[in-house]
């Protein structure tokens, strides 16, 4: 019998009545939290995905299990035994506790934070001086019963209840799930903007797609291993699983990202004694502004991708940290310029959906971020998997990382929650979808202008970060008496002689013998537009000199 195929993503309205029947909607949110059942976020609070989401499922299926992909070292991790202890015992009333290692906050030198945050939707710089908000946290305010907003979101005027967090709690231990109070909010995103489709889903925080991904590796992999990913890939990965003895092989690459030909090609000959190891079942990979290359998948791709990794029963690890970085079409210097969303329902819509939203067998953990949305700092990001897979991921983190930063947690929950509420974060990232936009077509403008066409050609990338440029090395003067990767490094330095820094594409290769072309990774993410300019203009002067242009 065939498995269930990848499923077309619903759309969801931002009017919809909440209801406990129907996908969660942002409108939808006070009423499923009215109705829900009362969350406990006292000191080292135990805290549930399915606290927060919508009950039964809709009667979806559940998730396939994955013991046969489990490593020994994640089979073989037991509950943390004082966590246990907090977890069964700490939340009864009148316990007085002498049997955690819990410090008095008495001792905390940290008596109020106050934050000035953007008003939605006046998120300018200049426009949070001068209209900003604060949000304040005090040491003791959930026992002193004090909401710290006036018991208001005071651009929206809506009656908030009572915080449900402060420095007392949040700045001590917490469970490795994260706080409740983040938790609930990362859980109704998940469910307003992908809609899992299977029931037994869940979120946990993270500190962060690197820390996520290592815990994820040892999770899944062995020493001896191979994982797959594109032949060019985000080198952190790499390296995080070159220690772990884990190898990885490149799935060949075009402009819309991984070629599911490709991986079902790499899975469907893979030659075991050839290799000296076991066919690989994980695939790592960055569907949307991938990094290095800019590369988006399709809707069409990622049900591609997906349905070749239920052939071969690949579990997928989706690294998502540019997801909101999605931007409107590129159409060109002079042009006008595509109408942005104008609901928060058309934002989401024009999302490519991810493959979470198409997983009907719970073979997806996906990694989600703020590093890239609101700031790197912050270290916490969270992962979307099955109950299993997200149980032995809490494994894992308690006896590590043990939970993301609890202050990192409180300026979030004060941020996102208390301040902004699903509709503010969501305007937000509309307001980051067209800044990007910008920036993006700032250094597509620069390249049309200053880079030669005789070796150089890119593709506009449609969501993140990085510009990804090929250079025809069979052009220059030298080759083949040069190798390619000699002259990638004549072009790199002929940019840093004329004061620009781009990153090399061998960097980024997946095998370290890999890789038939010459490219360079730019970003346009964080100069100014003038910069930007200048150091396009730069980096094509030295394309010129090194292949005798000028």
């Amino acid at each position: 019998m065939a498995p269930p195929t990848a499923i077309d993503p619903q759309s969801i309205s931002d009017t919809q009545a909440a209801t406990f029947l129907g996908p969660l909607s942002v409108n939808g949110v006070p009423a499923r939290r009215a109705k829900g059942p009362k969350m406990s976020g006292g000191l080292a609070a135990h805290a549930s995905s399915d606290m927060f989401k919508s009950p039964k499922g809709y009667g979806k299926p559940k998730a396939k299990r994955w013991d046969h992909r489990l490593s020994e070292e994640s089979k073989s991790r037991e509950p943390c035994t004082l966590k246990d202890l907090a977890t069964k015992y700490l939340q009864k009333p009148g316990m007085i506790s002498l049997g955690g290692g819990l410090p008095s906050s008495e001792y905390f030198p940290f008596e109020r934070i106050d934050l000035k945050v953007p008003k939605p939707p006046h998120f300018s710089e200049q426009e949070t001086k001068e209209t900003g908000i604060m949000v304040s946290a005090g040491k003791h305010d959930v026992a002193e019963g004090k909401s710290l907003y006036g018991q208001y979101r005071r651009y929206q005027c809506q009656k908030l209840p009572l915080t449900l967090e402060d420095i007392h709690i949040a700045f001590n231990y917490c469970q490795a799930t994260g706080s409740a109070q983040l938790l609930r909010f990362v859980t109704e995103h998940t469910e307003i903007v992908h809609q899992p489709p299977y029931q037994n889903w869940q979120c946990i925080l993270t500190g962060g797609n690197t820390s996520a991904l290592n815990i994820a590796l040892r999770m899944f992999t062995s020493r001896g291993d191979y994982i797959l990913s594109e032949e060019y890939t985000f080198a952190s990965a790499i390296e995080t699983a070159h220690p772990m003895g884990v190898k990885a092989i490149g799935v060949k690459m075009d402009a819309e990202g991984l070629l599911p030909t490709s991986l079902d090609d790499i899975l469907s000959n893979w030659d075991e004694p050839v290799r000296g190891a076991k066919k690989p079942f994980l695939l790592y990979t960055v569907p949307s502004g991938q990094n290095p290359t800019g590369a988006t998948q399709s809707v069409q791709r990622r049900r591609e991708i997906y349905r070749c990794c239920q052939k071969h029963d690949v579990y997928i690890l989706e690294d998502e940290p540019y997801y909101f970085l999605q931007m409107q079409p590129y159409t060109g210097p002079n042009a006008p310029d595509v109408p942005p969303p104008a609901s928060h329902e058309e934002f989401i819509k024009a999302l490519v959906p991810s493959l979470l939203s198409m997983d009907v067998d719970g073979r997806v953990m996906r990694m989600d971020s703020f590093s890239k949305v609101l700031a790197p700092g912050t270290r916490v990001g969270w992962i979307t998997a099955s109950e299993q897979i997200v149980e032995r991921y809490e494994r894992h983190q308690e006896s590590s990382l043990q939970n993301p930063s609890g202050i990192a947690q409180l300026v979030l929950f004060k941020l996102l929650d208390e301040a902004w509420g699903h509709a503010g974060y969501l305007d937000w990232l509309i307001n980051l979808r067209l800044e990007y936009t910008k920036r993006r077509d700032v250094i597509c403008y620069a390249c049309e202008e200053y880079l030669p066409r005789e070796v150089a050609s890119w593709n506009p990338p449609m969501a993140g970060m990085f510009h990804w440029i090929k250079i025809n090395y069979r052009l220059h003067p030298q080759y083949p008496s040069k190798s390619m990767l000699e002259i990638e490094d004549e072009v790199f330095h002929a940019g840093i002689d004329r004061g620009v820094l781009s990153t090399k594409g061998s960097f980024f290769r997946a095998e370290a013998d890999g890789g038939e072309e010459m490219f360079f990774r730019t970003t346009f993410a964080a100069a100014s537009a003038e910069k930007i300019t200048e150091a396009i203009r730069r980096f094509g002067e030295g394309l010129r000199s090194v292949f005798l242009l000028e």
